[in-house]
């Protein structure tokens, strides 16, 4: 189930795909590839992106990970979509979830999702602060990396049944990100 509360089958285009899921160890040049994926959004869309983050496990030195890199776009309104997704379409990037306030596009390979956002949002802010604590914080990311290896090795009709089940480990950690803060 999504955010707003429609299920994964309304806002999946394509439907569900099982698939195993795989973790590897940290890989630096992950770093090296958000680069690359970086410079071919701004060359699509140039400053209709007003902001651009490495976020997910893949930007986290230190934590295992699906390797998948996950890169947040912030945009003026995520729900316009013929502003931004013909043009990241034509450099390469299709169409995966849409929901309300939130895009994401991903490669062919499945190596890579771009997250469309709107500037300032919640899911803006909460994806960086998570990332944010994990790099700060070895006993959040040892504690979050447990979890996700626990998770992995079940089988899961859908990625996003794995996404789901981390949702508890997620918030005990959001809360002492938030308790942090203020």
């Amino acid at each position: 189930m999504s955010a707003d509360g429609t299920g994964d089958d309304e806002v999946l285009i394509g439907g569900r795909e099982p698939r195993e899921i795989v973790l590897a160890e940290h890989d630096p040049r992950w770093a090296g590839r958000y680069e690359v994926e970086r410079r071919r959004i701004v060359a699509a869309l140039g400053d209709r992106v007003l902001r651009i983050d490495h976020i997910g496990s893949t930007a986290v030195p230190g934590l295992a990970a699906k390797p998948v890199i996950d890169i947040d776009i912030s945009v003026a309104d995520p729900d316009d979509e013929t502003a931004y997704v013909p043009d990241l379409e034509r450099a390469g990037y299709v169409l995966r979830v849409r929901e309300p306030g939130h895009r994401m596009l991903r490669t062919p390979e499945l190596d890579v999702h771009v997250h469309v956002c709107a500037s300032g949002s919640d899911w803006e802010r909460r994806h960086l602060v998570f990332r944010d604590r994990l790099r700060a914080h070895p006993g959040d990311r040892q504690r979050y990396e447990d979890v996700k290896r626990s998770l992995a090795a079940r089988a899961w009709d859908d990625t996003n049944d794995y996404a789901d089940a981390k949702t508890d480990v997620i918030a005990e950690i959001m809360r002492r990100a938030g308790s942090a803060l203020g």
